[in-house]
This record gives C-alpha cells, sequence and structure tokens, in this order.
C-alpha cells in the first residue's frame, strides 16, 4: 500500500510517498528556516504564504522521486493538527482536492502521533507497550502506547517546551534561530560548567523548563552578555550547561516513566530528538531499549505522516469531506 503523505503544520512544506508504513519511496522538504530567521522565529502570515507556493510543486516532486503515478496510490494521509491555522489549511485543502481528483480515499493525522511514526521508518521495529518521548518545538510529551491507536499521554510540559527554551536560551546568547541547532553548536565549544536548576517534579511525569530558562537570562545579564560584547566561549558555556540540563531532565524522567510502566521500548520523536546529547545519553543511561529515527526524520517530514496514516487506514479510519483543521489538536 502506497501512502502519499502531506505536512504543512508549520514551516516546513513537505510530501513523501511511502510504502506498507516503512519503506520511503520519496520525501520532500521545502524549508523556510532562512525565510524566518530574520525575524528571529516563525511568522505565521508569511508561513501559510509560502506553503500556497510551495505545495504543488512539493507534491509533484515528491511523485516523481519516488516513480509514481496517481494510480499507484491507496491513499492520502494528511496533517490536520495541531499547529499553525493557516499553515494546516494549505496541506488539508490540497490533499482534499487531490484525494477528491484522483479518486483516493483521506485520513487526517496527529502531527505528534506522526512523529512517533517515524520510529517505524527502515529498519527498525518497536515493541509494545512503549514509552515515546516527543519532544518538539511546541510539545514535551511522555506518552505510553499500548498498540496501534492506543496512546495515553502521561505528561506534558507545564509551561515551556523544550525546543521553545532552546530557542529562547539561544536568542538570550545571541546564537541565532532555529535555537536547538545553534545551541548545539555552541555547546560543542564549551564546557558545562554553570550549575543551572532542573525540575525534577517528583511524583509526576510533567515537565517543566521556565525556571531553567529563567535562570540562564539571569546568569546571562549577570555576565553582561545582554549589555555588551561577550566571548564566544562565555556563551558557549552557558550553552553547554543549558543542554545539559535539559537532557539531564529528559533522559531521567523518561527512564523512571518506562521503567514504572514496564515498557518494553523508549521511543524518541521531535526534533529536538536530533540533538546528539540526548540520543547519545539515553542510549547509554537507560537500561529500556532506545530507538530513535535518524536525524533528518525526527524534523518535520511528511514520510512519518504518511506512515502513520497506512496504519490508521489499516484501522478503517477515513476522514470525510469535512476533515477540518484542528491547531489544539491533542495526543492520547
Amino acid at each position: 500500500m502506497k501512502i502519499l503523505g502531506i505536512e504543512s503544520s508549520c514551516d516546513e512544506t513537505a510530501a513523501a510517498v511511502v510504502e506498507d508504513g516503512t519503506k520511503i519511496l520519496s520525501n520532500v522538504i521545502a524549508s523556510q528556516v532562512e525565510l524566518h530567521s530574520r525575524y528571529g522565529g516563525i511568522v505565521p502570515e508569511v508561513a501559510s504564504r509560502q506553503h500556497l507556493l510551495s505545495a504543488i510543486p512539493i507534491v509533484e516532486q515528491a511523485l516523481e522521486d519516488a516513480k509514481v503515478s496517481p494510480g499507484d496510490l491507496s491513499a492520502i494521509a494528511v496533517t490536520n493538527g495541531p499547529g499553525l491555522a493557516g499553515s494546516l489549511l494549505v496541506g488539508v485543502n490540497l490533499a482534499k482536492a487531490i484525494a477528491l481528483a484522483w479518486d483516493l480515499p483521506l485520513t487526517g493525522i496527529n502531527h505528534l502521533e506522526a512523529h512517533i511514526y517515524a520510529n517505524w521508518l527502515g529498519q527498525n521495529t518497536p515493541v509494545f507497550p512503549l514509552i515515546a518521548l516527543i519532544v518538539s518545538g511546541g510539545h514535551t510529551d511522555l506518552v505510553l502506547m499500548k498498540d496501534h491507536g492506543e496512546l495515553l499521554r502521561l505528561g506534558r510540559t507545564r509551561d515551556d517546551a523544550a525546543g521553545e527554551a532552546f530557542d529562547k536560551v539561544a536568542r538570550t546568547l545571541g546564537l541565532g534561530y532555529p535555537g536547538g541547532p545553534a545551541i548545539e553548536r555552541a555547546s560543542r565549544e564549551g564546557i558545562p560548567r554553570y550549575r543551572l536548576p532542573r525540575a525534577w517534579l517528583k511524583g509526576s511525569d510533567d515537565f517543566s523548563f521556565s525556571g531553567l530558562k529563567t535562570a540562564v537570562v539571569r546568569l546571562a545579564e549577570e555576565l553582561g552578555i545582554s549589555t555588551r560584547p561577550h566571548p564566544n566561549s562565555v556563551a558557549a558555556d552557558i550553552a553547554a550547561s543549558f543542554q545539559q540540563a535539559v537532557v539531564d531532565v529528559l533522559v531521567t524522567k523518561t527512564m523512571a516513566t518506562a521503567s514504572r510502566h514496564g515498557a518494553k521500548q523508549i521511543l524518541l520523536a521531535g526534533g529536538v530528538a536530533a540533538n546528539e546529547l540526548l540520543r547519545e545519553t539515553i542510549v547509554r543511561r537507560s537500561p529500556t531499549p532506545v530507538l530513535i529515527p535518524e536525524p533528518a526524520l525526527c524534523t518535520d517530514n511528511a514520510a512519518m505522516v504518511a506512515s502513520c496514516g497506512y496504519f490508521h487506514l489499516l484501522a478503517g479510519e477515513v476522514a470525510g469531506w469535512d476533515l477540518d483543521v484542528l491547531p489544539g489538536l491533542k495526543l492520547g
């Protein structure tokens, strides 16, 4: 079964063709990072307009790369939430138009669930029950997955998501946008010498990163980083200290949750899962086996949407023409 996936929830326009939920035939992404970097963050109106320009060419390229025609496709899967309303509308309306024109079934996909399904792409074979840690710009969630379609969110961020904190700290340190890669690059040149707080929230699977973010801002002010040019080594050391604190919390709480629920595997998902320190640390420390998608599949893409769509379709989950965008869609 070949599924065309379409993703436009934020600032990437993406289309992919995936066979049987695991084999990537094509995976095309048009990134808007350079466009938004001049603003220091994503501008929703700019993002949706760029999606309009990119969506059809990206779908055409995905079909060409996969060497398939419309008649070879079994269905279309499209992200319909959560995300930016204007961006989601572009993808959903395009998917509806294609499904109608090509007489194909359509299924709507939760963007967060799709991130988990990046772990099914390639040679990985996840085993249930599992714990998925979803870490991205807008979300930090711990999810118990007992089977396909059986997801329960156990923990969430109570304030800033991990990726959000990366962006804000990167701005504070003058490291640029997007914050995740900027912090990671700076950290390679630094030493985690500063003691920063970790919010453990004992007795809860939730996360909190606002206190850590505030501590970094205060430290930067104390060192004069906000008011005068600063040596790169100082910013690098703060970046390394911040990154270490985030990774410590993510890994420790995920391991504890996996142990408590008898998980057979831990899955990492979301853009922050591309972070090298996070990947290395959780594999090294976790007694529970860990699966992590390759870095290119951690960030937003349509292959994960197509993979997730395959399993939805196997369960008979087909959307009607009234499929709507759900910017605040929850998981589990």
